[in-house]
Formats: C-alpha cells, sequence, structure tokens
C-alpha cells in the first residue's frame, strides 16, 4: 500500500506536474520570506514608537543606513537595472525548461478512449477537486463567480489604511491570515490533493500507493437527514391531501435549513469576535460600514465553507447537509 515509490515518481516527473512540484518550494520559501521582512519592519516600527527621537531621525530601513545613498531613488538605474536582471533570470529558466522537459502532447483525442484518470489543468485542478463535494452547478458556477467577485471585493472591504508599500504582519494580521487559510490552506491543498491523490476513476490514492484502475470503493454517501431518520411521517399529518406525497421532501427540507442556519450565525459571531480580539483590530473594525462588515462576513463564511463540506464528506460520508428539489447543500 505504501510501497510503491516508483508511482511517486511518476507522478512528480509527469511534465504536467512541473508547475505544482515547483510550488512545494517556491510557495513555502517565498511565505517565509514575506513574513520574515514583515516581522521585521514591526520591529522597527515598535523601535521608533518608542522613541519619539529617532523617529524624526532615523531612515525608517531595516537595513544600516549608507551615507552614499541617494536621497531619491530614480527608476533608471535602479528600478529598471533589477527588472532587467529578472527578466533575464526568467527567460533563462524557461529556456532551460523548455530544452530538458518534453512538452506534454499526447495522441490525437479519440472521443472513445479517454484518459484514466482525466485531469483539468493543474491550475484548474482545485475547481475539479471542489466538484467531488458540491453540485456541478456550486462547484462550477456559483463558487468560481463568488470568488472572482470576492477578490473584487477585498479593496472595498478593507478599511485598514495601514500596510500599503510594505511587509507588515501585526498591522495586518487578518489580511494575511485570510489570505494564508483562503489561498495557501485551500486552494493550493487542493490542487496538491487533485496531483498527487487523485488516480484512476479520480479516487483518492495515498502518494506511494499503486493507481489500480480496477480498484472499488465500498463507500455509500448519505445525507444528513439520513442520520436521523428524516422521513416526513410527521409532517404528512399536517399538510393537504394534495401535498401528502411531497412530505418527505418539504420534511428534508425544513430540517436542513435548521444545520445551515446555525452554522452561519455560528460562523458570524465566530469571525465577529476574532475581529474584536485586541485593540488594534477593533479600531479597524469601527471604521467599517454596516454594508462592509455584512460583504466581509458573507465571504468569510463561504470560504470556511469549503473546509467544512470536506470534513464532512471524509469524516462522516455526509454528502449534502441540505437538500431541496432546487438546490443540494
Amino acid at each position: 500500500m505504501f510501497g510503491d515509490w516508483h508511482q511517486l515518481w511518476e507522478i512528480i516527473s509527469n511534465p504536467d506536474n512541473v508547475p505544482v512540484v515547483a510550488l512545494l518550494f517556491l510557495v513555502p520559501f517565498f511565505t517565509w520570506f514575506g513574513l520574515r521582512q514583515a516581522h521585521a519592519n514591526d520591529r522597527l516600527i515598535a523601535q521608533l514608537e518608542a522613541d519619539p527621537e529617532k523617529a524624526r531621525t532615523h531612515h525608517r530601513k531595516t537595513q544600516p543606513y549608507h551615507p552614499s545613498w541617494p536621497r531619491e531613488v530614480h527608476v533608471w538605474p535602479y528600478l529598471l537595472r533589477v527588472e532587467l536582471l529578472a527578466a533575464v533570470i526568467v527567460t533563462i529558466i524557461l529556456t532551460v525548461w523548455a530544452l530538458t522537459v518534453n512538452a506534454p502532447l499526447e495522441e490525437p483525442a479519440n472521443a472513445s478512449i479517454t484518459m484514466n484518470p482525466a485531469k483539468a489543468p493543474w491550475y484548474f485542478l482545485g475547481l475539479q477537486e471542489m466538484l467531488e463535494y458540491f453540485d456541478p452547478w456550486i462547484a462550477g458556477v456559483v463558487m468560481p463567480t463568488l470568488i472572482i467577485f470576492g477578490l473584487m471585493a477585498i479593496p472595498f472591504i478593507d478599511a485598514n489604511p495601514l500596510g500599503n508599500g510594505y511587509y507588515t504582519y501585526r498591522q495586518r494580521r487578518f489580511a494575511i491570515w485570510t489570505f494564508l487559510i483562503g489561498f495557501e490552506g485551500l486552494w493550493l491543498v487542493l490542487i496538491m490533493i487533485g496531483t498527487f491523490l487523485r488516480g484512476p476513476g479520480f479516487m483518492l490514492f495515498w502518494p506511494t500507493q499503486t493507481w489500480d484502475p480496477d480498484r472499488i470503493e465500498f463507500m455509500a454517501n448519505r445525507n444528513l437527514d439520513d442520520l436521523f431518520g428524516i422521513d416526513g411521517r410527521w409532517l404528512a399529518h399536517l399538510l393537504p391531501a394534495s401535498q401528502k406525497p411531497f412530505a418527505v421532501i418539504w420534511a428534508r427540507g425544513l430540517f436542513g435549513l435548521i444545520p445551515v442556519t446555525l452554522y452561519v450565525v455560528g460562523a458570524a459571531y465566530l469571525f465577529y469576535r476574532i475581529l474584536n480580539a485586541t485593540e488594534f483590530s477593533r479600531k479597524i473594525f469601527r471604521r467599517m460600514s454596516l454594508l462592509q462588515v455584512v460583504v466581509m462576513e458573507f465571504f468569510l463564511i463561504l470560504m470556511l465553507s469549503l473546509p467544512l463540506t470536506i470534513f464532512l464528506r471524509l469524516a462522516f460520508r455526509i454528502k449534502y447537509v441540505w437538500e431541496t428539489p432546487w438546490f443540494s447543500i
């Protein structure tokens, strides 16, 4: 089960997976690098706040001051020189990559023979993984649309005037953790799962487990109302005769509304408490209008629903919490 390292090497060495393998190293490095600079700036800010005299004379950089530095930094040569060097390095990397790794081209498409596993490009694997836990119209249409609108709403929601143009953690805790959880903890993790753990039939395999296309999974998903035996008999006595055949549907719809409502209220209260955890965050919270708070809470509750849905599916095999004839969540 855990001894087929050849299988893992095939996944890692696949030309399609080169960007994903690079993400395993680049994302942690640049995350650490950015947080390192943020903490350095936070220490400098704390020193300048504690010593007003030093704040009037310090050059406000974490690097030691050099008298040879110009008082004004011009675009040429300082900015363009760095950009030119970065462009040359990226061009060399892409050239070496193109010469050493074959393009992942295969035979012409054949409608009668499909790939197994059939996977989307790596940048869409997170979306394909979401299709395992949500209805197709939710994972394929609603969620991507809300993600786009959520990114567009960030400038409207963000009422914190600090942290523009420099790295800081103390002044941007909430924004940084939202990014780390939403992008790295959810989206990138879904890409990693789709790349390394999804095999034939899009079934889950451990990284060193042999991809067996004939494997059969004896796992039955169930809805939350099945655990509580919701059959609608108690509601049938309250409905008119024309609606009695739909008693089960109405009962499941009414029952599913309860946990969804409790989740929304509980998650909203949790984020409210987080926003008021420190004096600094309370100041930012008081600067926000009611509309800003509502929009922010809506997208945060939506973001938290993804890992919760995955947990319910994998731990308890719960497919839907709220099932109706029109939609299922």
